[in-house]
């Protein structure tokens, strides 16, 4: 039985971040459709998910409560939208096995995630996340909770964090196990809790977001996973995109995927950390990485859809 790590993206919960609770349950029901075909299919699966417009939202209500309640640190708030979304997902996949009559756990686990304290994203953070401000309104809410606010291309300005490459996963040794016994587990949801190793050998959290791509490509090597499966919201990945002599790939090697990249077709805000993580775990023993729709899982696996990067 083959094993596949299957990385759900940021809009399978929340297209626009102002859903309400029944709109997310609706929108995590639709987004499963193409798991539940792998399930029948017989793969053993972890699951992984983005957490962008939940993870904005949190920090609005923390600007919008400052005078009320503490404010929470985005590690715990990483981890309060990896429970949250999670039980949506387990919850809509235990409900669509129920009604099948498919005998398959689901678990969800909130992940912590190994980073490097030394790396250079801490030192001069860049990852935009959360509204934008004003230049007042970000002058007063940096000096409010020592937040690192920049301009975003003219648009306004927001805050900036540390986004560190991912190295390990604490819980992998747990994960891999109920994957191989059968169990689906939803992990490393919004790339997971970042967190470092003192020298005594403990953990202690970043203030930080991971990217989910990378992790969902390390939760993958960690449990010995086969193949890695993006799903977005394109069928295929494409060179040119969205200009007039646009080219779909269908099968790409991994030499082919790198000398894309180098040329500037995956931009770093859309496809092209997919296409790092998809390089970086073949590289460390993956057989194939899979880029596809939501709606096109099973045809991709089957080889009748979606972008197959591969070693060879």
């Amino acid at each position: 039985m083959k094993k596949a790590v299957v990385a759900l993206g940021g809009n399978a919960i929340s297209h626009t971040g102002k859903e309400n609770i029944h709109e997310q349950f609706a929108n995590t029901r639709k987004s499963l459709e193409g798991i539940v075909e792998l399930v029948k299919a017989g793969y053993k699966l972890a699951i992984t998910h983005g957490n962008g417009p939940q993870v904005g939202n949190a920090l609005l209500r923390v600007e919008r409560t400052k005078n009320d309640i503490p404010a929470l640190p985005l590690g715990v708030i990483v981890a309060d939208t990896e429970g949250g979304m999670g039980y949506m997902i387990e919850q809509s996949l235990q409900n669509r096995f129920m009604n099948l009559g498919i005998k398959r756990d689901v678990i969800t686990i909130v992940t912590q995630v190994i980073v490097d304290p030394n790396d250079p994203s801490i030192i001069n953070p860049s990852k935009y996340i959360g509204p934008f401000y004003t230049k007042k309104q970000a002058e007063t809410l940096a000096e409010m909770f020592n937040w690192v606010i920049k301009e975003d291309l003219g648009r306004g300005y927001r805050r900036v964090v540390p986004s560190p490459r991912p190295r390990r996963i604490v819980n992998r040794h747990t994960i891999g196990m109920l994957v191989d016994l059968g169990t689906i587990v939803i992990a490393a949801g919004g790339g997971g809790i970042p967190v470092y190793t003192e020298n005594d050998g403990t953990y202690e959290g970043v203030d930080a977001v991971v990217d989910k791509d990378h992790a969902s490509a390390v939760l993958a090597h960690d449990i010995d996973a086969q193949t890695l499966l993006f799903l977005t919201d394109v069928d295929y990945v494409y060179l040119n995109y969205n200009k007039p002599n646009q080219q779909m790939l269908k099968t790409i090697t991994v030499v082919e995927a790198k000398r894309y990249f180098a040329e500037g077709h995956f931009p770093p805000g859309n496809m092209g950390p997919k296409i790092e993580a998809a390089v970086s775990f073949l590289a460390s023993g993956g057989q194939e990485v899979i880029i596809t729709s939501l709606d096109k899982a099973q045809q991709a696996i089957s080889g009748d859809a979606g972008t197959r990067i591969v070693n060879k």
